[in-house]
C-alpha cells in the first residue's frame, strides 16, 4: 500500500513539474487600467525595453472610462474567449475580489512563481520585507496579486530604521515670539501649556505682537479628531495620540501584540474630562468642532493663534512661520506620555493578477519581475531617463525635471509630463529607492528628518496596527455592520464631554454599555484575529 501511495505522489509531482514547464509562450494579452492623460502603452519606451529584456510581446487593451464594466465582462467570458486575457493590470481589485476570483480558479496562485528562479527581484524584496508578503497573502494562504504601493519612510533619508512619513501625522507648534515676550519657558507638561495658553489669552498676544484687533487672540486652535490638524496629539499625556472616532485608527497595539480600542479606557475618560476645562475657559477654539482647514489656516496666517497642529509649520502659519517652533510631546498629570504610531503607505495586491488562461505564467511574471527594480520603478512612475530624469545629484540620485525645464523643453508642466508617461500597475516604491535611486522631494526629506530626529525621541513603543491587514469577506461584513454606529457613538460622546464636561460614573457606565450594543467586542475580536493572522504571515 505504501508503494502505491508513493507512486501516486510521484506521478502527481511529475505532472506538476510538467505543468509548470509548459510550452513557452512569448505573446500575451493584458487588459489594463490607464490614466486618461496617458499617452498609451504601445509606444512606451520603458515598457517596450522591459518586454524586450524579458523576451515577450504584450498586446495592450487599455481602458480609463468604463474600466469596471469592461473588466467584469472580460473576466466572465475569458475562459471561452478566442483571445483570452492573460493578466489584468491596474484594475483596482480589492482583497475580496482576489479571494473570489482566486478561489474560483479565475486567478492563479502566484506563490509557486515568486522564487529566486522566476522572480528574483520580488522574491528578494519579500524576504527583506516580510510585512509586504503578509499584506498580499490572502486568508487562504495564497497570493493572487502582485504587491503595489509606496513606502516613503525614514530609510529614504538614510536613517537606520524605516518608519512611514505618516507615523506621526500631527506636529504641534507654538509661537516662540509670544513665549519670549512674556518671559515664559517652553512647556514640558500639559499643566504648563495650560498656564501658557492663559497668558496668551490674558495678554491678547495677537493684538500685542501683530497689531490685530483687540480680543482677536485664540490661544489654541485645531480641528476635532482630524488627521494632521486635530487636538489628539495633546492626548499623549494620557497615553495615546490617535483619534478615537475612527475604528481603524483607534487601534492601539502594545509590544505584546494585544490590540485595544482606547475609547473605553479609563485614561481616555481622564483625557476628555481634563480638556473640557480648557474648552470651557476659552483656551481651545470654540469653533474647533465645525471649522474646516481653510478657516483654520486663515486664523493662523493672520497671526491670531498661539498653538496649533499641522503637517508642517510653514504651510499653516504662512507669513508668521518663522515665529513658531515645534511644541514637544507633553507629559500628563501623572508625569508620563505616550505617542501612538500609525502605519502608512499601505500595500495592496490588486494591481496585477494572472488568469488561468495564461499558458506560461512564469514567462509573463519574469517581465513583471522587472517592475521591482528601482530604476525601472522610477521610470514607470514618472517617465523615462532622458525625459523626466536628465541628471544626477552629487549623491548619484536621479533629479526630477523642474516645471521650468519641462515647459521649456516639452511645453508641459512637470506634472503633465509625469501623467503622460506614468504606467499604472504593480509598482512598489520602497523607501530605499529614494536613498539609492532618485531624489526625494525636499519637503518630504525635511518632514522625515523631523519625525525621526525630533518626534521619535518621545516614542516609547514603536508598535502599530498595519493598514494593509487582509480581511475575509465575513470579517468585512461584520465590520460594515457595526462600524458606523460604533464610530458615531464614540465621536458624539467625545464632543459632548469636551464641550459640556463629564462623564459622571453613571454616564461612563451607560456609554460603555452603548459601545457594547454597537458591537465593540465583536469588532475588537475581528481586529485581533486579523492582526494575529497578519503577523503569522510575516
Amino acid at each position: 500500500m505504501k508503494k502505491v501511495v508513493s507512486l501516486v505522489l510521484a506521478v502527481i509531482m511529475l505532472m506538476s513539474l510538467c505543468s509548470f514547464a509548459s510550452a513557452e509562450q512569448t505573446e500575451f494579452n493584458v487588459l489594463s487600467g490607464i490614466s486618461a492623460l496617458s499617452g498609451g502603452y504601445d509606444k512606451n519606451e520603458v515598457l517596450n525595453a522591459m518586454q524586450e529584456q524579458a523576451g515577450i510581446k504584450i498586446t495592450w487593451d487599455t481602458w480609463s472610462d468604463s474600466l469596471g464594466e469592461v473588466v467584469g465582462t472580460r473576466i466572465s467570458g475569458n475562459a471561452a474567449s478566442k483571445n483570452p486575457i492573460d493578466a489584468f493590470q491596474a484594475c483596482g481589485f480589492s482583497n475580496f475580489d482576489l479571494m473570489r476570483y482566486g478561489s474560483a480558479g479565475t486567478f492563479i496562485d502566484l506563490t509557486p512563481y515568486i522564487t529566486p528562479e522566476v522572480m528574483p527581484n520580488l522574491a528578494g524584496i519579500l524576504e527583506a520585507h516580510p510585512e509586504i508578503k503578509a499584506a498580499i497573502t490572502m486568508s487562504d494562504g495564497k497570493i493572487y496579486g502582485l504587491p503595489a504601493g509606496e513606502q516613503m519612510g525614514t530609510a529614504g533619508i538614510g536613517r537606520e530604521k524605516d518608519y512611514s512619513i505618516f507615523s506621526v501625522p500631527q506636529f504641534a507648534m507654538i509661537n516662540k515670539v509670544w513665549l519670549d515676550d512674556l518671559g515664559l519657558a517652553m512647556p514640558t507638561t500639559l499643566d504648563e501649556l495650560h498656564d501658557v495658553l492663559v497668558a496668551f489669552k490674558e495678554n491678547d498676544m495677537s493684538a500685542k505682537i501683530y497689531g490685530n484687533e483687540a480680543g482677536s487672540t485664540i490661544p489654541m486652535s485645531t480641528g476635532f479628531d482630524e488627521w494632521c490638524w486635530g487636538q489628539n496629539v495633546f492626548y499623549a499625556g494620557f497615553g495615546f495620540t490617535n483619534w478615537p472616532n475612527d475604528v481603524c485608527m483607534d487601534l492601539n497595539v502594545n509590544k505584546d501584540g494585544v490590540v485595544n480600542f482606547v475609547s473605553d479606557d479609563d485614561n481616555y475618560r481622564a483625557a476628555v474630562t481634563y480638556f473640557h476645562d480648557w474648552y470651557a475657559d476659552g483656551l481651545m477654539d470654540l469653533e474647533m468642532f465645525s471649522q474646516d482647514t481653510n478657516q483654520l489656516i486663515a486664523k493662523c496666517t493672520a497671526g491670531r493663534v498661539g498653538v496649533s497642529t499641522w503637517w508642517e509649520i510653514n504651510e499653516i502659519m504662512g507669513p508668521h512661520a518663522a515665529d513658531y517652533v515645534y511644541l514637544p510631546i507633553l507629559n500628563g498629570p501623572d508625569g508620563t506620555s505616550n505617542v501612538t504610531l500609525r502605519t502608512g503607505g499601505a500595500i495592496n495586491a490588486g494591481q496585477l493578477s494572472i488568469t488561468a488562461q495564461c499558458k506560461d505564467p512564469a514567462k509573463l511574471l519574469s517581465f513583471y519581475d522587472l517592475w521591482y527594480i528601482g530604476e525601472n520603478v522610477m521610470q514607470l512612475q514618472y517617465g523615462p531617463i532622458g525625459v523626466f530624469f536628465t541628471e544626477k545629484n552629487e549623491k548619484g540620485q536621479w533629479k526630477s525635471i523642474t516645471d521650468e525645464e519641462a515647459r521649456a523643453k516639452f511645453n508641459k508642466s512637470s506634472g503633465e509630463l509625469k501623467s503622460q508617461s506614468e504606467v499604472a500597475g504593480p509598482k512598489l516604491i520602497l523607501s530605499q529607492y529614494y536613498n539609492d535611486v532618485w531624489e526625494m522631494e525636499a519637503r518630504a526629506q525635511e518632514r522625515l528628518a523631523d519625525t525621526y530626529d525630533y518626534w521619535f525621541t518621545f516614542v516609547k513603543d514603536f508598535s502599530f496596527y498595519p493598514q494593509d491587514c487582509v480581511f475575509t469577506e465575513a470579517e468585512l461584513d461584520d465590520i460594515d455592520f457595526y462600524r458606523a454606529d460604533f464610530e458615531s457613538a464614540v465621536r458624539e460622546q467625545e464632543a459632548l464631554w469636551l464641550k459640556n464636561g463629564g462623564p459622571t460614573d453613571a454616564e461612563w457606565d451607560a456609554y460603555k454599555a452603548t459601545l457594547e450594543r454597537c458591537g465593540m467586542s465583536t469588532l475588537l475580536d475581528i481586529y485581533q484575529t486579523v492582526y494575529d493572522r497578519y503577523m503569522a504571515a510575516k
